[in-house]
């Protein structure tokens, strides 16, 4: 296992009540893709507003639109 350690971020209402509300295991997953991105942005040499660009591309190119989003953040 991975040695992690705690960190604050500020998030909308809307996505802290989603993670408060999901389950255990999908926590862990949310968690896993932040810690994934995070680490992707800090180490990579292009502008941040490049990265969530292409972040945002590849993920509508793979079928997430922002009604799948809404609804994963919903259940």
């Amino acid at each position: 296992m991975l040695a992690t350690e705690t960190i604050t971020i500020q998030v909308t209402p809307e996505v802290a009540k989603a993670f408060r509300s999901a389950s255990e295991s999908e926590r862990k997953k949310m968690e896993l893709l932040l810690n994934l991105r995070l680490l992707e942005v800090t180490r990579t040499r292009k502008p941040l507003e490049q990265v969530m660009r292409e972040v945002s591309r590849s993920a509508k190119e793979r079928g997430l639109t922002e009604k799948i989003l809404q609804d994963l953040f919903r259940d």
